[in-house]
């Protein structure tokens, strides 16, 4: 019987791919089986899933750094991911990595984001420790991919790729593949990279500004002696990994951004009103869960706090802002009377 192509993909992988790369013919697999495929393998069915979800697509109204942003020039989380996806999948190939997985979990890291960024999630946080619980966006992702998409049935998606987003947060344990790895550090330096460039283009910050001991570390071109490093590091090795040079610089950047962007600036002065906005919402629909899509009568407690989380945590930047008007901001009144 001739192979599918399929088939002949994962031939490839195992011919051409460093022993060290997860082969989609060895998946984990899926907790749901599913037929195979034809012309797809395991990890390029899934990164299909991703980007054709409502959730990828919502993540282009999510913040990045700057609060729904008006000009189209600064990024959103989706362009962020898109980013992450291009650089680790540049790294994967000079790594002789898989490709196809690296680039679905690139696309998945973040798809358990709130609205308004990470200022988002620790309002959440917040809120949720209330109730005896907690929030993290990778923990919500997971979720996400197993539960909330496709109607409550979730992706479906293979062991590898739900790992390499749960564990995509430098603070959480070791994704199982280097593949997951990878994804890790594309992650930080893809939000290094262009918020340094976003910061820029909204004065934020100076080129001056800069480090002067870091940036001579890394240069003029930072993405180009980062991806070139950790090629270097990592190539026929069994692990991920940057030289301690320009490690340090890498995260002397990031408390460099972390100090002056991320905080005490201008680009933040929004954020003061999201607290307030988040907490009215939450108590808005945990009160009345009725308004939330999908709502059920036969809701338990619990069940009514974990759908309020998803839905608020699912929440574009401009549908927040536009329910909290609907809800909490008076509508001026008008007489219907006719002169």
């Amino acid at each position: 019987m001739a192979k599918s192509l399929r088939e002949e993909l994962e031939a490839r992988e195992k011919k051409l791919l460093s022993p060290y790369a997860a082969k989609a013919c060895a998946t984990f697999g899926r907790k749901h089986p599913e037929k195979e495929c034809d012309f797809r393998t395991a990890y390029q069915r899934d990164r299909d899933k991703i980007i054709h979800c409502r959730s990828f697509r919502r993540l282009k109204h999510k913040t990045q750094v700057f609060i729904s942003p008006v000009e189209d020039h600064y990024r959103t989380r989706l362009t962020h991911t898109l980013e992450v996806a291009q650089f680790a999948r540049t790294i994967a190939r000079a790594l002789r990595l898989n490709e196809d997985l690296t680039e679905a979990i690139a696309l998945g890291h973040d798809l358990g984001h709130t609205p308004f960024g990470h200022s988002g999630e620790e309002v959440l946080d917040h809120i949720l420790k209330g109730y005896g619980s907690h929030f993290k966006h990778n923990e919500q992702g997971v979720r996400v991919v197993e539960k909330l998409e496709k109607d409550g049935r979730g992706l479906n998606l293979t062991a590898e790729v739900v790992d390499g987003i749960k564990n995509h947060p430098f603070k959480e344990p070791d994704p199982v593949t280097l593949e997951g790895m990878l994804v890790r550090y594309a992650d930080r330096v893809a939000y290094i990279r262009h918020d340094i460039e976003d910061a820029l283009e909204a004065g934020i910050i100076k080129s001056s500004d800069l480090p002067r001991a870091h940036m001579k570390v890394l240069g003029k071109n930072i993405l180009d002696t980062i991806i070139k490093d950790i090629i270097r590091q990592s190539k026929d090795k069994p692990q991920i990994k940057m030289s301690p040079k320009i490690q340090a610089a890498m995260n002397g950047l990031y408390n460099f951004l972390y100090k002056r962007v991320y905080f005490n600036s201008m680009a933040k002065t929004e954020e003061t009103k999201i607290p307030n906005m988040i907490k009215l919402l939450f108590r808005h629909y945990l009160y009345h869960p009725e308004n939330i899509p999908d709502y059920q009568k036969t809701w338990t407690e619990e069940e009514t706090l974990e759908a309020t989380r998803d839905f608020i945590a699912g929440m574009t930047d401009r549908y927040a802002i536009n329910k909290f008007e609907e809800l909490f901001v008076p509508n001026e009144w008008r007489s219907k009377k006719i002169a």
